[in-house]
């Protein structure tokens, strides 16, 4: 990884503006400890943090920095259970495709951190991390020279402006909405229903392209988050060129090290080199490897026990976003020579029942789950204490403005269910309502919160009809709008460090959509009332007004009842090198592996 020493100094510390917080990534955490004291780990979660920086040309200026005792040569196994929702980056917005993002694609700016707490914002296909003026409402970005896609073809502006533009097509559905809604407002799909396919384009007063290295994005706000908002593999490059719509979600064009050579949806990719990325382009990535064979459909529970044997093709494996499976860890933790292939560190998720408010209108029934429900069950099933922590609340440690007291339904203090509160809620409400269809996903993570849901809800007196959904689809078929279910478990982590991308994302009415992850369909009029507001205070004001907001909806409306703060804790074969925990992506770091031999 690059280092920051003699960058630093000339990097821009981030601007602090309208309803924006400072942003921070954790430090590497190599979790000697973790998982044995849930408060200790809380509070290393909230210290280890350092303001991120926005880095200048130098900063952002490739080759990335040699790996200590990298080696080149050599295919990465990759073991994943559930097969890929998504391939088109525009359609990325979770953690798996995230990771293969990495590798396959490149936008204006990417994420660069050096293992020690500290992390920036880069110039990926841009110059830097991006030039603003008029109070932050304008932003200018200059393409590098020689940056090329898998068949040669150099990226250009207008390659930028229709990645941006095609975003509003209706056929994206599933990615994040963050650079739309800033341009076109919260209806962005009417501004270009086409998508930029037709005729029609944004205007230049809104996304100005003047000449074939230089794209400028006007807003009619302040938008310092734009740097990192950008950085988000949602907003990967896709070339005009070769953009086959719909189709793109299954053989997408390379900018990254590497492009795909087959891929088996479900059942296997393969990744070889990309002969036309250039590293002297690029601050972040690597190409040591020949390449990576992606096995979808390895359960946790066995590519932990292929991971702990360490035989043959294992030694050469990793997760891409698995977990040890819990009842492996301390197999695991225990053996001193296992531990040692293991990389640990608190995520920035929080889990949570989630209603569908359309369905579950009765708040009186979710109050009665949200004391009822079992945290310390659904933990167990996690790995326990080095799967997770009990969630008194909906923001993680990791996030400015994490109260560790909020505990509305007493989950610190009864952990595994206040039955007899749930009871006396529940004795007034008409048995119909006490039937509820709970979806899950077909792994086996997902089967054990199933039963951990069961068992824990009949004891309060509600019926829960379960239903199963197929792993691979599930955030896709939970976003549905018109979906049959009452409830089911979601995980939700900041885009970046700031409340608001917690809050508008999942609790903002204006995000009700297919695809959204506004997954309880909430819209409360007081609660858009509240983020309007923040967005337009100064930091210190705005973090009271996220404090506000964030009380208001656990309190008054509850959409979801917070379950358990996550942890990772990923194993990798003995033959892997490089290998660390990456606070942005809160996975193993995919961007610059290698094999020892």
């Amino acid at each position: 990884m690059k280092s920051f020493n003699s960058r630093r100094a000339r990097a821009i510390m981030v601007v602090i503006a309208t309803g924006s917080l400072v942003l921070t990534g954790c430090s590497e955490n190599k979790g000697s400890s973790s998982g044995k004291d849930s408060k200790k780990d809380q509070a290393e979660a909230a210290v280890q943090s350092k303001p991120v920086t926005y880095g200048d040309a130098a900063a952002s200026t490739g080759p990335a920095e040699e790996v200590p005792g990298a080696k080149p040569g050599g295919t990465i196994e990759v073991y994943q259970e559930a097969g890929l929702s998504h391939l088109d980056p525009g359609q990325i917005y979770v953690s798996d495709g995230g990771q293969v993002a990495n590798l396959l694609f490149r936008g204006l700016t990417n994420f660069e951190e050096d293992g020690k707490g500290g992390t920036a914002v880069v110039g990926d296909l841009a110059t830097d991390s991006g030039k603003s003026s008029d109070g932050g409402k304008t932003w200018t970005y200059t393409l590098k020279d020689g940056v090329k896609d898998q068949n040669g073809n150099v990226i250009t502006s207008a390659d930028i402006r229709h990645t941006v533009e095609r975003q509003y097509a209706e056929f994206i559905f599933d990615g994040p909405t963050y650079l739309q809604t800033w341009l076109s407002g919260p209806k962005y799909r009417t501004a270009l229903p086409d998508g930029g396919f037709g005729d029609k384009h944004l205007p230049a007063t809104v996304l100005d392209t003047p000449d074939a290295k230089t794209v400028v994005f006007h807003f009619d706000s302040p938008r310092p988050d734009l740097p990192q908002t950008l950085a988000m593999p949602g907003y990967g490059v896709v070339p005009e060129k070769t953009d086959t719509k719909a189709k793109y979600d299954t053989a997408p064009v390379s900018t990254g090290p590497y492009k795909i050579a087959e891929y088996k949806a479900g059942k296997s990719m393969k990744l070889v080199k990309n002969t036309n990325w250039d590293p002297k382009t690029d601050s972040v990535r690597h190409q040591y490897v020949d390449g990576f064979n992606f096995d979808f459909g390895v359960t946790e529970s066995t590519q932990t026990s292929r991971l702990i044997a360490d035989q043959g093709a294992s030694k050469n494996a990793i997760q891409l976003t698995g977990s040890v499976e819990s009842t492996q860890i301390q197999d695991v933790v225990g053996n001193a020579a296992v531990n040692k292939r293991t990389i640990k560190g608190y995520q920035p998720y929080v889990m949570a029942l989630n209603f569908n408010l359309d369905r579950v209108k009765n708040k009186a029934v979710r109050e009665a789950v949200a004391y009822g429900v079992n945290s310390k069950s659904l933990i167990a099933g996690e790995g326990g204490a080095y799967g997770g922590d009990v969630a008194p609340n909906l923001f993680a440690p990791t996030l400015p403005g994490y109260e560790p007291t909020y505990d509305p339904y007493g989950r610190l203090k009864t952990p595994q269910g206040n039955i007899a509160k749930a009871k006396e809620i529940l004795k007034d409400v008409p048995a119909a309502e006490k039937k509820l269809v709970f979806a899950y996903a077909n792994s086996e993570a997902g089967q054990k919160r199933k039963v951990a849901i069961v068992d824990a809800l009949s004891k309060i007196g509600i019926e829960v009809v379960a239903k199963e959904v197929d792993a691979a689809s599930y955030s896709e078929q939970v976003g549905k709008l018109k979906n049959p279910y009452d409830m089911y478990i979601n995980g939700w982590g900041q885009d970046w460090p700031s409340p608001g991308t917690v809050v508008t994302p999942i609790y903002d009415g204006d995000q009700v959509a297919d695809g959204s992850p506004n997954y309880s369909h909430m819209n409360d009029p007081e609660v858009q009332k509240l983020i309007k507001k923040a967005l337009t205070q100064e930091p210190t004001e705005a973090a009271a007004t996220w404090r506000e907001a964030h009380h208001y909806i656990l309190e008054k409306v509850l959409p979801g009842a917070p379950l358990w703060y996550t942890k990772q804790l990923q194993l990798y074969g003995s033959n892997i090198g490089g290998a660390r925990y990456s606070a942005e992506s809160s996975y193993i770091d995919v961007t610059r592996l290698f094999l020892k031999s």
